[in-house]
């Protein structure tokens, strides 16, 4: 793991939502069977089961579990290399936007079922200040 102070509190933060301590319990389950394989200041490579609470009868995903999973790895990934919180409002100041693509793959076969692209504008919110929103 490289990647400095930043990166630590973006997986310690992560593990806060996985463990359901940060958050509104929704995020833990829709990242249960989430784990880390990789982590670099803005890169990051996770192995993932479709947890069955997100699935329907089928074993499809919820398409809303889906773009939690996105938005959640986007902010972590961002801030592992930016140090700060991101919102959903792009700015017009470009020294601020960031992009991030997640990508999930199949496990067995490297096929890619889901690819979210986010553009994001930081700001100076840290994660304990938007855990208590």
């Amino acid at each position: 793991m490289e990647g400095g102070d930043s990166l630590k509190k973006s997986l310690s933060w992560l593990h806060g939502v996985i463990n359901g301590k940060i958050g509104h319990g929704l995020e833990a389950i829709v990242l249960q069977g989430l784990r880390v394989i990789r982590a670099e200041k803005g890169f990051m490579r996770f192995d993932f089961i479709v947890p069955n609470a997100v699935s329907d009868v089928d074993g499809n995903w919820s398409v809303g579990a889906l773009a939690s999973l996105l938005d959640i790895i986007g902010i972590v990934t961002i801030y592992s290399f930016a140090n700060r919180v991101i919102k959903s409002k792009v700015n017009a100041n470009r020294g601020k936007l960031m992009h991030v693509v997640v990508e999930v793959r199949r496990k067995g076969n490297g096929e890619v079922i889901a690819e979210g692209k986010l553009w994001m504008a930081s700001n100076k919110l840290t994660f304990a200040q938007v855990s208590k929103l």
